[in-house]
């Protein structure tokens, strides 16, 4: 297999670049937006060349990302790989307790030998919660009194805290919260923050760097080049998570969150089988359309035609139950076949994986015909290329449209300050009267439209979170009172021998009501105000200036998509249905009120941390969000206006020489790149799915 540093071979690049064919259009796209941008540059004074160049950047720059959720051992790891045509970049065998999230960044434009990572640990914060408190478990096992459950995670605890400082020593205290760079990749290098490995090697010295930081790393960005791939993208490949001290679903739902796009990686053999519960609660609170669910492992089936339907349709109805995104994209495919056609390591697949493989393929043939090329193949039968085709489609459709739109208005805002450049000075050439306006005095008109706007924004936001407070804190107190009234009516009903139970499905429903309530009304809101903002703007361009109207156009700021609230798939008390629960129960010998209030107390210490998220890390994060995007449009805007003030007071021998300097070509650039920029249509899937 690869090398870890190795670049791609022929064979691999030419699958790659099959398989992501689908992106090239939005590639392209992506590049006539680029020459748009510097068509418009070319246009202007420097005024234009200084904001054209940070749209240049943002286009550079622009990485989409998905992310791979998943069980430990569904072979996500390998199918990873597999993605980035490298098999073998990351060891699919590490022991699963790691806890790292692994970005691999791709890029078509960086040399394929050239790498460098970076690796961040936790921070003190972290760190102490997990060790000194046991993490989500050890804190739920605590309040519910589950002594011996929380005796094997303080067991636990103790086993990672003398193997981290068997490891690192004294530089522990040292190293959290830090970050580690490298202008280099290699496999020792990740063996070393990524990989535990296994007890028994502790000792062996030709072992000893592996896994030298793996218990206190969280992340991992790992860059390489990738020719084959049309543009650039980001896989990220998280933990799993099922997980004993609930750490990596903490991890996984901030990767979730900050991504767009979601592949969720499920074993042919337990496909979203009763232990999927949290996997099944993170991909109830995305939208469909942002989750691709691949079934891996379709190679270990006896039968994979039959089964493969079978399994269809347990996932859609188990989706339809759970109330999980039931228009999923669905896929079925090998990592280990994908594996095998990159390496070309046919003679090493093994008569069972053979057998589902030629079973699959005249499964297939019915459908089409098949490449000619065995590795090819072999290639198409994995799946992977079908997965590769899905992510395509969701970058163009999604992330990657919402990005084109955004960029698409600026560009058109920085052409028309062109335009109104331009009437300015043709006037002022043209012997008319255009009465000077002094930077100072117009910059004022302009900062009260901004402060006032930008104050309202804040105000209108700020109005929206609270009644977001309101109503999780409504649906706290329903949900405690249905429970807990459902609790009295047991034991009233049955006495304390029969164990009761109540599902929380209730609870997420009224919290996930509560946040779309907010989230589609700070969406309108928000453009409501952007739009207003715009237009007291463009009459300030009129008044001042004496614009026409085609001069003085100006497209509002958008607002950006608000996040999934996956932070509701985080499991709570009422989910862990174990030895502890019977415990807690039958440990209560007392009136029943008093049972029902430490009931009511434990459940509502399990719902805090859930309100504590929505509100600050989607809520709060997302009404600053909307002001950073606002803030960039004023300050762009204002740059455009104090620009005009300073050609009304220019003299006119200095703008004819200006304007003489302009070649005649540059009008039809500009014109080209606006009626690219004007076919740039906005995209409303996200918003439809509000």
């Amino acid at each position: 297999m690869n090398a870890v540093g190795r670049s791609t071979g022929p064979t691999e690049s030419a699958l790659i670049r099959s398989a992501y064919s689908e992106m090239q259009s939005f590639a392209e796209k992506m590049q006539k937006l680029e020459t748009a941008v510097d068509g418009i540059a070319e246009s202007g004074d420097d005024t234009a060349h200084a904001a054209t160049r940070k749209l240049k950047r943002k286009i550079r720059d622009f990485e989409p990302s998905v992310t791979m959720i998943g069980q430990v051992k569904a072979g996500k790891t390998t199918l990873v790989n597999a993605l980035t045509g490298r098999p073998g970049l990351l060891p699919a065998d590490i022991n699963p307790w790691t806890s790292v999230v692994t970005s691999l960044h791709l890029d078509p434009s960086a040399r394929t030998d050239a790498g460098k990572a970076k690796f961040r640990f936790f921070d003190q914060e972290e760190w102490d919660r997990l060790l000194t408190r046991g993490g989500r478990m050890g804190e739920l096992a605590s309040r519910a009194g589950a002594h011996k459950e929380l005796e094997k995670v303080r067991i636990q605890l103790e086993e990672m805290r003398e193997k981290s400082r068997q490891r690192l020593g004294r530089k522990f205290e040292l190293l959290i919260g830090q970050e580690h760079e490298y202008g280099y990749i290699d496999e020792e290098l990740i063996q070393r923050y990524v990989c535990l490995g296994d007890d028994q090697d502790a000792d062996n010295s030709t072992d000893q760097k592996q896994g030298q930081f793996a218990d206190i790393t969280k992340s991992a960005d790992l860059y390489f080049g990738q020719p084959a791939l049309p543009h650039r993208l980001c896989i990220r490949d998280t933990p799993g998570v099922n997980d004993t001290f609930m750490i990596r679903e903490q991890i996984t739902v901030n990767a979730i969150r900050e991504s767009r796009l979601c592949v969720v990686v499920l074993s042919a053999h337990q496909a979203l089988s009763t232990v999927d519960m949290a996997l099944i609660r993170l991909i109830s609170n995305i939208r469909s359309r942002d989750v691709i669910i691949f079934v891996n492992r379709i190679d270990e089936l006896n039968d994979p035609v039959r089964e493969t339907e079978e399994i269809r349709k347990s996932i859609v109805n188990t989706l339809e139950t759970l109330d999980g995104p039931t228009d999923a994209k669905i896929v079925f495919g090998s990592a280990l076949w994908a594996a095998h056609a990159l390496n070309q390591t046919y003679e090493k697949l093994g008569k069972a994986s053979s057998k589902a493989l030629i079973d699959w393929a005249q499964h297939e043939m019915k459908s089409g015909t098949l490449p000619k090329e065995v590795h090819e193949t072999i290639w198409h039968l994995s799946g992977v290329p079908a997965l590769c085709k899905a992510i395509s489609s969701r970058v163009e459709t999604g992330e990657g449209a919402e990005f084109m739109e955004r960029t698409a208005r600026s560009a058109q805002n920085i052409a028309n300050g062109i335009a109104a450049s331009r009437e300015v000075v043709s006037k002022r050439l043209g012997g008319e009267t255009i009465t000077p306006v002094a930077p100072a005095d117009v910059g004022r008109e302009f900062d009260a439209i901004a402060a006032r706007n930008l104050d309202r924004l804040d105000a209108e936001l700020g109005k929206l979170i609270s009644g977001l407070d309101n109503r999780l804190a409504g649906a706290r107190r329903s949900f405690l009172g249905r429970a807990t009234a459902s609790l009295l009516l047991h034991l009233e009903n049955n006495g304390d021998n029969e164990i009761w139970n109540y599902d929380p499905a209730g609870l997420r429903l009224l919290l996930r009501s509560a946040y779309r309530i907010f989230t589609v009304k700070a969406v309108k809101t928000g453009e409501k105000i952007f739009e207003a903002t715009a237009d007291e703007i463009r009459t300030l361009y009129i008044r001042a200036y004496q614009l026409s109207d085609d001069a003085a156009a100006l497209a509002p700021a958008v607002m950006p998509p608000p996040p999934p609230p996956v932070i509701l798939g985080s499991t709570i008390a009422l989910d862990v249905k174990g030895s502890w629960w019977t415990k807690w129960w039958r440990r209560r010998r007392q009136t029943y009120h008093k049972f029902a209030e430490e009931y009511a107390a434990l459940i509502d210490a399990e719902i805090e941390p859930i309100l504590a998220s929505l509100r600050a890390s989607h809520a709060d994060v997302y009404s600053h969000s909307a002001r950073d995007i606002f803030t960039e449009f004023l300050d762009a805007e204002r740059s455009h206006l104090l620009h005009l003030a300073n050609q009304t007071e220019t003299e006119i021998e200095t703008l004819r020489q200006r304007t003489e300097m302009n070649l005649p070509e540059t009008e039809n650039t500009l014109n080209d790149s606006l009626v690219f920029l004007s076919e740039i249509n906005p995209r409303n899937e996200w918003r439809a799915a509000l």
